[in-house]
Formats: C-alpha cells, structure tokens, sequence
C-alpha cells in the first residue's frame, strides 16, 4: 500500500505515537538525576520512591500533556530567555 501525504503534514517521530524523542530523552535524564539524589537519601526504600515520584511525575506529565501542544525543551527554553532577560519580553509604558 501506498500512502499519500500532503506536503503542510508535519509528520514526527514518536515513540507510542504521543512522546517525542527528544523529550522521552530529557524525561530519562532528569529520571535517572533523581534517582540518584534519591540515592543519597538512604533513610528507607518507601521515602526513597515518594521522593521520586514527587520529583518526577510532574516532569512527566506535563511532557506528556504539554502546554498548548508545546514541547517541554521549547518551554524550558522559553522560560530560561524569559529569566536571563525579563525587558525583551517586558513592556513598560513611561507617561
């Protein structure tokens, strides 16, 4: 079977059609970071896991979710422009 696509179709790659790649790649290091904070934190294994958890679904979820159809890494981006230099997306109207 041959299939047509139009040439405006954005066709992305994602793993189980709804994460992207790229973000499935920010979502495992960020795992893998509070996995070994957690680490330090030997108390007991159930502190350890809530620890995790509530470091890492709220990462997930909203790269999952996302804001508007918006990429995670792109709000991040957005955010770290927005915090180094709030006058570019600041106005001030001086009387």
């Amino acid at each position: 079977m041959k299939f047509i696509f139009p040439q405006n179709y954005n066709f992305k790659n994602k793993l189980f059609g709804f994460i992207e790649y790229t973000t499935l790649f920010l979502n495992i290091l960020w795992g893998v970071f509070v996995y070994f904070i957690s680490g330090i934190f030997s108390i007991n294994v159930t502190f350890r896991f809530s620890f995790f958890v509530i470091l890492f679904f709220p990462i997930l979820l909203f790269s999952i979710i996302g804001f508007n159809n918006e990429k995670i890494i792109y709000i991040i981006k957005y955010l770290y422009f927005f915090i180094s230099s709030p006058k570019l997306y600041l106005y001030k109207k001086i009387n």
